[in-house]
């Protein structure tokens, strides 16, 4: 039995165990992306948060992933895989306590980082401990289990979202205008639903004890009786045997080539250099897909394309099932079909779906007009009052859209420092009001801009809604499956934790950056440019799978390693 497992069963057995630990791992990095999204609809309705300080809130979840990613690998070298998979369960049983009790920005902020330290720490070891794990048939299967379950995390976050915003509503409705109770029903709302994904959490946490090491940490760290223990508890007692024979033959192929060029193993050896490049690129261009950010402010986007707020919950309900489904759909396929196919044909689809929805949004985006005159001229005692009516009458049509009978308006102020955005439709029934926080009340109401534009009808939302389909699913059956497997196949046994650190480092940076600046972008520059950018970017992605992404189905991870090795091809 190896270290720290006391849990004795058969292959068959265990494999299935660990896949299910695998995939609590998973569903919990799900819940990380998915849950803000709904809990932003009441969140900055009780929470003081400017738009900067929202979008930290949305970003801190990929900023603490950032972190974690980098220095995860190191650790998952020095203590151990298992371990760090347990450290990764408690941080996020103590992120949602402080989420639940937060009542401020810095406590959310902390939370939040915390959740994404967690989800760092996820992302590096579990496909790390997979790919160290099952055997060369399985990967493939055990690594698209984990992307599965992050996908099905995110589709628990949503029903779990839309559940508490109908009861949210509901109070809502029947409160009669009680400014109390309204503020009361959407500060539970949010707060249920953090509190409601502590159980997962637990499960991944108590499980990751009766786990074992995986056979490559301790074959590295010279255990070799406890390595072929523990190859033998997850795969057969011949392919046990098989692959310790090529880790004993590589391990000393890397000890005569080592002695023969006076290497050091390191990254920058030319051996290396070319799939760690590799999987740095791939992972950075798998966030400027924009995958986190539809999948973080996707409520949001479709109420902004037309939708009514329940229209957009369950808009945003459909989108991320078809997530789920087509995960199931590309893990069938990976081991079938290969990496390189399924990367380029998702990639391609990705394109179409973000520049079909950088149209939509650009027809009525940019017939917007600025009127911050008459919003200063309604200015009283530093405060801001309006209703639907005042909407009506400074539209251009004379108190109707063009297409759905709605305009909106959109403003963007502060008190001071730090930009709000507040936001009337003229068919609401409740009234904009503006007023500054107790510690703001001697600073000047600024108005930014104040934009009107006509709402679209909500067959566009619908229109939106199909183009972010196919986002999804292309994505989820081609880049979401891939993604892991080709971070954790591609880098050498010797670099693979650290090398794997560092490209979760940069995609998790690009995903820090991208939700940080999502909100501010489309208060200034409207919802079109960000998915234009998208677009331009997944078109490199698209690019790089189909010119440099070798194939590697059906390989065992030493046989991979040789081929980016001329030395040894």
């Amino acid at each position: 039995m190896t270290e720290g497992s006391p849990l004795r069963s058969s292959p068959a057995f265990y494999s299935k165990f660990l896949l299910c630990i695998a995939g609590l791992g998973g569903l919990l990095y799900g819940i990380d992306v998915g849950i803000s999204s709904a809990a932003l609809l009441y969140l900055t309705k009780t929470v003081d948060l400017t738009v900067s300080q929202t979008s930290i809130i949305v970003a801190a979840v990929f900023g603490g992933s950032t972190v974690s990613s980098l220095i995860a690998g190191f650790f998952a070298d020095w203590v151990g895989r298992r371990k760090m998979v347990i450290v990764s369960g408690f941080l996020f049983a103590v992120s949602v306590a402080i989420i639940v009790l937060s009542h401020g920005f810095v406590p959310l902020l902390v939370g939040r980082l915390l959740q994404g330290l967690s989800g760092g720490v996820i992302a590096v070891v579990v496909p790390l401990y997979l790919a160290e794990c099952l055997s060369a048939g399985s990967r493939g299967k055990g690594s698209g289990i984990f992307q599965f379950m992050l996908t099905f995390g995110i589709v628990a976050a949503s029903l779990t979202g839309l559940y508490f915003i109908h009861q949210a509503e509901a109070t809502i409705a029947a409160a009669g205008g009680n400014a109390a109770l309204i503020r009361a029903a959407q500060d539970h709302a949010w707060r249920s639903m953090f509190l409601a994904v502590i159980y997962p959490g637990l499960a991944f946490f108590i499980g990751a004890f009766f786990l074992s090491e995986t056979p490559r940490w301790l074959f590295k760290k010279g255990r070799l009786e406890e390595a072929s223990a523990a190859l033998r508890r997850a795969v057969s007692s011949d392919e046990a045997d098989r692959e310790m024979r090529e880790m004993q033959e590589l391990a000393l192929e890397d000890k005569q080539h080592t002695e023969t060029t006076s290497g050091s193993g390191s990254l920058l050896q030319r051996k290396y250099v070319y799939p760690f490049l590799l999987a740095c690129v791939i992972l950075t261009l798998n966030q400027t897909t924009g995958i986190n950010s539809v999948l973080g402010y996707l409520l949001v986007i479709l109420k902004q394309a037309g939708m009514t707020a329940t229209h957009a919950a369950q808009g945003d309900l459909t989108v991320k099932v078809l997530n789920c489904l087509m995960t199931i759909v590309g893990v069938t396929l990976v081991d079938r079909k290969g990496r390189k196919f399924l990367l380029s044909l998702g990639t391609g689809g990705i394109v179409v779906a973000v520049l079909g929805v950088a149209f939509f949004f650009y027809a009525f985006e940019s017939h917007r007009i600025d009127i911050s005159q008459q919003v200063n001229a309604r200015i009283q005692g530093n405060t801001l009052s309006l209703s639907a009516s005042d909407v009506k009458s400074w539209s251009p049509q004379g108190g109707s859209g063009q297409d759905s009978g709605a305009m909106g308006l959109s403003i963007l102020y502060s008190y001071g420092s730090g930009d709000k955005l507040a936001t009337l439709v003229s068919t609401d029934s409740a009234p904009l009001a503006v007023a500054p926080e107790v510690e703001a009340a001697t600073k000047p109401l600024i108005i930014r801009h104040a934009f009107l534009s006509r709402i679209p009808a909500e067959r566009t939302g619908w229109f939106v809604t199909a183009f972010l389909a196919l986002f999804i699913a292309s994505y989820a059956a081609g880049p979401g499956v891939v993604v892991w497997l080709a971070l954790s196949e591609l880098m050498p046994t010797r670099i693979r934790s650290a090398g794997m650190g560092i490209a979760l480092l940069l995609n998790q940076g690009a995903s820090t950056l991208i939700a940080g600046v999502f909100l501010p972008a489309v208060a200034n520059f409207g919802y079109f440019s960000m998915f234009l950018f998208w677009g331009g970017c997944t078109t490199l992605y698209f690019c790089t799978a189909i010119f440099f992404l070798p194939e590697t189905k059906g390989k065992t991870l030493e046989e991979i390693e040789r081929n980016f090795d001329p030395a040894r091809a």
